[in-house]
């Protein structure tokens, strides 16, 4: 008689959806991840939400901010417990890699687009996301014209940062996108190509 194997705990389970035949971000296929439409659509109601009991737009980024930091430290316990890791990082670089590769293709599906260093100040990075996924589906209106949709995932950095013991300030700007920088075509289809990437310093 064959013995049936226990389902996984949520701990083990994989956290974004798995790679299907079709591929893509917005594809939606028989995984265990959440799907596009409804990260979008629970984005967007969190948006509102904040938005009707807000002043301004520096207090709006603010809580969107906060509603990502819970996430980016449990995102950190979670990836730390599954790598069975028992030491700490201590080097800057070597957290901020993490962060754009493996925070990032257990939350987004892939990796961030790049990791730099500033040219001006030694002592700031960016990360940067040419497709982010927060702000893909959000329209940001003409009277919150300055408002980066993507507060958010700055949130989810600060939160995986000072759950790993740097302190630092994370904050989420849309940088224009030079002519013959990025080439690729949006991985969501009847997208037109981003004129804008997420910096996140």
């Amino acid at each position: 008689m064959s013995r049936s194997q226990a389902p996984p705990s949520i701990l083990d389970r994989p956290l974004g959806r798995p790679a299907s035949s079709s591929g893509g971000r917005g594809s939606s296929g028989s995984g265990e991840g959440v799907s596009l439409s409804a990260f979008a659509y629970l984005y967007s109601e969190l948006v509102q939400y904040h938005q009707s009991r807000v002043a301004s737009i520096s207090e709006l980024e603010r809580r969107l901010e906060s509603a990502g930091y819970g996430v980016g430290l449990r995102v950190l316990e979670l990836l730390a417990y599954r790598a069975r890791e028992s030491k700490r990082e201590t080097r800057l670089m070597n957290i901020l890699h993490f962060i754009s590769s493996n925070v990032w293709k257990s939350l987004f599906g892939k990796a961030a687009d790049s990791l730099e260093r500033s040219i001006d100040h030694a002592d700031e990075f960016m990360i940067v996301d040419y497709e982010p996924i927060t702000s893909t589906y959000v329209s940001v209106p003409a009277d919150l014209g300055q408002l980066s949709a993507d507060a958010y995932i700055s949130g989810i950095i600060a939160g995986v940062l000072e759950g790993a013991g740097f302190t630092a300030r994370v904050t989420a700007h849309s940088v224009a996108v030079e002519d013959g920088e990025y080439t690729k075509p949006p991985s969501v289809q009847n997208l037109p190509p981003r004129k804008e990437k997420a910096v996140f310093l």
